[in-house]
């Protein structure tokens, strides 16, 4: 079996339940490919290696190396690369067509993914080639807020890309969907100072912090949603304050980089969940429960402490 796909769930989220009911159903279907379950807390150390903060993850592993991953409960998404990965091996003559339009469709949705997007080598932390990190360092230089794709980390968009806009190299720059060009048109954009004119600008991400831990008076910093955590942490710190009554906003550190790493930074605490009362930090999950066992949670919550 050349395709390997595990799924790290936790018996404690229904959505990982339910993807597990989709990978049945897709082993059935996909009788090459092995399925495999590894509860995420109960194999820290293989979580650890790779990078699992969340459940429900899949990994994607052909020939033992890993090629893709997919994090959250995305059924449509899981379906299509188990779909893209298990073809590779054995692919129909007549699909070739319906592919590209698949791929294009693809490629579309990520140069429209962000107001700016970055097709580059690596990632603006970690650059992988001396034109790429240029790039990134002009953007940055000017305060351009922009979302980036490695494009090693995905070969058929990386060659799909060179034809769906007809420029043969990266980096490529798009603003607003549309290609901007490769590193020579930027410099030559911020050389004439158009540059700032064409690309949205960041909001400073302290004030961005700012404004939303003050977004509601009482606001949960957390892996997931109310609806769905996905951290067994979130999970108990949601029970809590749910039991209270009191309303509350929650913001999903996962589906945002930035602001998952500023944070810890600005409130200088290092792990998540973490629970704000009129934009005041009042801790994580032990501290939580030391507050409801003594019975000042509510108050607090209430905006009375």
């Amino acid at each position: 079996r050349s395709l390997v796909v595990v799924h790290f769930w936790a018996p404690w989220a229904p959505q990982c339940a339910q993807m597990n009911e989709v990978m049945a159903a897709l082993a059935k279907e996909h009788t090459q490919v092995a399925f495999v379950k590894l509860e995420a807390e109960a194999v820290p150390e293989v979580s650890e290696k790779y990078g699992i903060s969340s459940v429900p993850t899949f990994l994607f592993f052909k020939n033992s190396q890993k090629v893709d991953r997919l994090d959250g409960a995305h059924a449509p998404e899981l379906t299509k690369k188990v779909q893209r990965h298990s073809s590779h091996t054995s692919i129909a003559a007549g699909s070739n067509d319906h592919a590209k339009e698949d791929l294009n469709v693809r490629l579309k949705k990520l140069i429209n993914a962000a107001p700016c997007m970055l097709f580059m080598k690596g990632s603006p932390k970690e650059p992988r080639c001396g034109f790429s990190k240029q790039m990134v360092e002009i953007l940055n230089k000017h305060g351009i807020s922009f979302s980036s794709f490695d494009i090693f980390s995905d070969e058929e968009v990386r060659q799909g890309l060179k034809t769906y806009s007809n420029w043969p190299t990266y980096p490529q720059l798009y603003v607003a969907g549309e290609l901007i060009g490769g590193l020579d048109i930027v410099k030559e954009l911020e050389a004439s100072g158009e540059l700032d004119t064409i690309c949205p600008k960041a909001q400073k991400l302290e004030d961005r912090l700012k404004s939303l831990i003050n977004k509601a008076p009482v606001m949960l910093f957390m892996k997931g949603s109310k609806q769905m955590a996905k951290c067994g942490f979130s999970k108990q710190i949601i029970e809590i304050i749910n039991n209270t009554g009191v309303d509350y906003e929650t913001f999903d550190i996962l589906e945002d980089e930035e602001v998952r790493q500023g944070l810890k930074t600005y409130s200088n605490w290092p792990t998540y969940p973490q629970l704000y009362v009129k934009g005041e930090l009042v801790g994580g999950l032990d501290i939580v429960k030391e507050l409801k066992e003594s019975g000042e949670l509510l108050p607090i919550l209430k905006g009375e402490n």
